[in-house]
């Protein structure tokens, strides 16, 4: 019995020895999906809308579909018209909030490079990076001095750059925020002297960036509200026949209900095509 066990542990112990000669594959952290939460957050922050969570847009959203669905179903007494225009009122609040956060975006792209010029301007006049930071809460573009503000306040309080770095970022919630606070980061932690050459780099590379795309989406802005006025027209035409009860008691069959369908998902799909085709995409938060 004894023997076994001996023989046993020694195969055991030889298998652990050849296994060990292989090279193990590293297996690849998958990117962490963004969920609805997560994306609404980032847009709130791009929005500038810092009090404003995503359960209370949510919630505003659920409010907005129930209060509609009700409203028009007591004036009209007709149920798939008013699912339909409950839907939209249900995606009213994200609909502002995601263009209020394009909106604000575009207004960054052309206040990022005098910022990043600040922030150079601050260390080649010898001061550290958090005061270079803190120092645009005062000298820095209107948009951004909340947000550096309470950076400074942070570092203040807390004297920890790394940390404070973190918590601006979710502050600001923008890709180009996210490029400069990392470089910041690397820059703190390796040091030398091609800081102010990076800086400049990187403002050259922002003001060209906007500038490419202004040109753009100025040359396709007609095709997105082309997309808009096309997605538009059917459902204003809708609200209009529902002045008049007899005009929609034929949406109240089933071939009714079905036209209503189809155009519903017609219009979602028409739409979708062609904001891709005509709009530019959005920076990601590749370094959030």
């Amino acid at each position: 019995m004894r023997a076994l066990l001996i023989g046993l542990m020694l195969g055991v112990g030889l298998f652990c020895v050849w296994w060990s000669l292989w090279p193990t594959e590293q297996v690849e952290a998958r990117p962490r999906r963004t969920g609805l939460r997560m994306r609404l957050a980032d847009d709130l922050a791009q929005a500038g809308y810092v009090s404003v969570t995503p359960g209370n847009v949510i919630t505003a959203g659920a409010l907005g579909l129930v209060l509609v669905f009700v409203l028009v179903l007591a004036s009209t007494r007709v149920a798939p018209v008013a699912v339909c225009f409950a839907v939209m009122a249900g995606y009213a609040p994200f609909a502002l909030v995601r263009m209020r956060a394009r909106k604000r975006r575009a207004q960054m792209r052309d206040l990022w490079p005098d910022a990043v010029d600040n922030i150079g301007s601050a260390v080649r006049a010898g001061l550290a990076l958090p005061e270079a930071l803190s120092q645009l809460a005062i000298r820095g573009p209107e948009e951004l001095r909340p947000a550096f503000a309470a950076f400074a306040e942070d570092y203040r309080t807390s004297g920890r750059f790394q940390d404070c770095l973190d918590r601006l970022k979710d502050r600001l919630g923008d890709p180009v925020g996210d490029r400069l606070i990392e470089s910041l980061r690397i820059a703190r932690e390796v040091g030398g002297s091609d800081l102010g050459r990076l800086l400049r780099t990187l403002s050259t590379f922002l003001r060209e960036d906007a500038r490419t795309r202004a040109e753009l989406e100025t040359r396709q802005g007609w095709t997105v509200n082309a997309a808009r006025l096309a997605t538009a027209a059917p459902w204003v035409v809708l609200a209009m026949l529902s002045l008049q009860r007899d005009s929609l008691r034929a949406y109240s069959t089933p071939a009714g209900m079905l036209v209503l369908a189809i155009g519903a998902g017609v219009t979602v799909v028409a739409y979708r095509l062609m904001i891709r085709i005509g709009r530019l995409p959005d920076d990601e938060r590749v370094l959030r």
